[in-house]
C-alpha cells in the first residue's frame, strides 16, 4: 500500500469541494448556520464536520475510505488491525479491558495507570492485582514494571487473564517490557498496553521501541499527543490472536459515539501520513535540533535539565526541568506562562515540555523559548525550599484492594476529615491531573503516607479529578463493621 496515500481526507477534501445543500445533521449544515462570532474561527471546520453520507464511509461499519485509512494505519504498525479512535485513547482503553477480561478473572495492572485503564477494570468488574512500578527517587515519579514483580505476581496468581502496563510514562521514561511479554505469552496471558505518549515509536533509535514491537496484543496511542492529530484522536491495534477482535470492535461499537467527528478523522488519517513520510534526514535533523535546545536550557543557572536514570529509555520529545532555587514545578510553571510558554504539566518538583515532531526544514521557536525561559526564571530564588514530594511511592509490591468492586457498590458511604480516613478504605479516586495516575483509588485503605502526599500536594494547588471535598480536607471512605 501507498503510504503517502490519505484516503478518508482525500473523501473530505471532495465533499468540501461539492456544490450541496444539506438537508441532515448536523445543524449548522455545513457551517451555513452558526452564530456570526463563531464563523472567524470554525467556518472551515464546519465545513467537513459532515456524517455518515455518501462516500464518506461509516466508523463502525467501515467499507470506503475509513477502511483503506485503517488498512493503512495499520500496515504502517506492523500489525494484524488497526482502528481510528474518536473518543481518546479513554476509549480504547476500556475497549481493550473489556474485550480481553471477563466479570472475576483475576487481572495485573500496573499500578501507575491512568484513571481510564481503572474505569475499565470497573466496568469489567475484574479482580485487580496492583503492581507497583519503580520509582525514580531524582525525578520524583513511578517509572515501569520491574520483570520480577511480574514473575512473582504470575506465581502468586497463576489463573491471571491479562497483564495491562503503561508504556512510557507521562515523562517518557520506558523499561524493555520483551521478557515480561514473553513470560505472560508462555503462559498464554495477553499484555494490554496504554501506550498513549508513544505513537511515534514506530520511529528508529533514539526512539524507544513501540511496546508492539516487542509482542504486545493490544496497544492504544494517543496520536494526538505526539503526532500532528486532534484532540481526541487515537488508534488501537491488535495484533494478537490471544484477544478476540469481534470482542474489541463490538466494544468500540457501544463505547464510541454513532455520530463520530469526521475533522478527526480525517486528522488521523494525515496524521498517518505524516509519520510514514518522516524520513531518517527528517529525524537527524530533529534531534539536532532537540540537542541544542537542550544544551541552551542546560546553561540557565536556575534549572536543572534531568536525564533518564540508567538502562531506562527516554523519548527525546519529553524533556523535563525544574527549579534549583528553591521553586516547586507549579510555580516554574507559572513564571513560564507568564512569557507564554505553556507547559504540558508540572508536577510537586518538575515542569514537562512536549517538543513537536517537526521535519526537516520545519522551524519552531527553540532559541526564542530558552530566551524567555531565562527571563522568566532570572532571579528567582526563594529562601525556604517547597517541600519535595512525588505523587506517591509504594511500599508493597503487589496489592489487591480491600473491597470488591461489586461489594463497593453494596456499601455505604460516609465522609470523614483527612486524619480520620487514615486506615478506612477510600470510596473514591483522587487524581492529581495531570497526569491522570490515581493517588488514592476506591477500594484500597488509606495510609497516613498518602494523606501526607496529598496535603503537600493540596498545599502546592495541584489540581485534581475526584475527590469530592479535598477542599475542606475530607475524603467519602466506605464504612465497616
Amino acid at each position: 500500500m501507498n503510504q503517502f496515500q490519505t484516503p478518508l481526507y482525500d473523501a473530505l477534501e471532495n465533499f468540501y469541494k461539492n456544490d450541496k445543500v444539506s438537508y441532515h445533521v448536523p445543524g449548522h449544515k455545513n457551517g451555513k448556520v452558526f452564530l456570526e462570532k463563531g464563523n472567524y474561527l470554525y467556518k472551515r471546520l464546519l465545513s467537513i464536520d459532515a456524517t455518515e453520507l455518501t462516500g464518506l464511509d461509516d466508523l463502525h461499519a467501515p467499507v470506503g475510505p475509513i477502511r483503506e485509512a485503517e488498512l493503512l494505519l495499520a500496515e504502517l504498525y506492523g500489525v494484524k488491525k488497526s482502528y481510528f479512535l474518536v473518543n481518546g485513547s479513554t476509549v480504547g482503553n476500556l475497549a481493550m479491558i473489556l474485550a480481553s477480561c471477563s466479570e472475576g478473572d483475576t487481572v495485573l495492572v500496573q499500578r501507575n495507570c491512568h484513571k481510564s485503564v481503572l474505569h475499565g477494570l470497573m466496568l469489567a468488574n475484574v479482580k485487580p492485582v496492583f503492581l507497583s512500578p519503580t520509582f525514580h527517587k531524582k525525578w520524583g515519579i513511578a517509572g515501569g514494571l520491574d520483570f520480577k514483580i511480574v514473575a512473582e505476581a504470575l506465581e502468586m496468581y497463576p489463573n491471571s487473564k491479562a497483564i495491562i502496563l503503561t508504556y512510557p510514562n507521562y515523562y517518557g521514561l520506558g523499561h524493555d517490557l520483551t521478557n515480561v511479554i514473553a513470560l505472560a505469552h508462555k503462559k498464554r496471558i495477553p499484555i494490554l498496553v496504554d501506550e498513549a505518549h508513544g505513537a511515534h515509536f514506530s520511529l528508529p533509535s533514539p526512539f524507544p521501541k513501540s511496546s508492539l514491537e516487542m509482542g504486545a496484543d493490544v496497544v492504544v496511542h494517543s496520536a494526538h499527543k505526539t503526532l500532528p492529530a486532534m484532540t481526541m484522536g487515537s488508534y488501537l491495534h491488535v495484533n494478537s490472536s490471544l484477544v478476540n477482535v469481534n470482542r474489541v470492535e463490538f466494544y468500540l461499537q457501544m463505547l464510541q459515539s454513532s455520530s463520530p467527528s469526521y475533522p478527526i478523522m480525517g486528522s488521523l488519517d494525515l496524521a498517518r501520513a505524516y509519520l510514514a513520510s518522516y524520513s531518517q534526514d527528517d529525524q537527524d535533523s530533529l534531534i539536532k535540533k532537540i540537542s541544542q535546545f537542550k544544551i541552551l536550557l542546560s546553561a540557565i543557572p536556575e534549572i536543572d535539565v534531568l536525564e533518564p536514570p540508567e538502562e531506562v529509555w527516554m523519548d527525546p520529545l519529553k524533556i523535563s526541568i525544574r527549579s534549583n532555587c528553591g521553586l516547586s514545578g507549579y510555580d516554574l510553571q507559572a513564571l513560564l506562562e507568564e512569557k507564554g510558554i505553556y507547559s504540558e504539566l508540572a508536577d510537586p518538583q518538575n515542569v514537562l515540555l512536549v517538543l513537536p515532531l517537526v521535519k526537516k526544514g520545519e522551524s519552531y521557536p527553540f532559541d526564542q523559548t530558552a530566551t524567555l525561559i531565562t527571563s522568566a526564571v532570572k532571579s528567582q530564588y526563594r529562601t525556604k525550599e517547597y517541600e519535595s514530594t512525588g505523587n506517591w511511592e509504594e511500599t508493597e509490591k503487589i496489592v489487591t484492594l480491600s473491597l470488591s468492586y461489586t461489594e463497593m457498590q453494596q456499601t455505604k458511604i460516609q465522609q470523614l476529615s483527612f486524619n480520620e480516613a487514615i486506615g478506612k478504605i477510600s470510596g473514591e479516586m483522587v487524581i492529581p491531573y495531570p497526569p491522570g495516575i490515581p493517588l488514592l483509588m476506591a477500594g484500597e485503605r488509606i495510609t497516613a503516607k498518602k494523606i501526607t502526599t496529598l496535603e503537600n500536594l493540596l498545599a502546592l494547588h495541584s489540581r485534581f479529578h475526584g475527590g469530592t471535598a479535598l477542599a475542606e480536607r475530607k475524603l467519602i471512605v466506605y464504612e465497616e463493621h
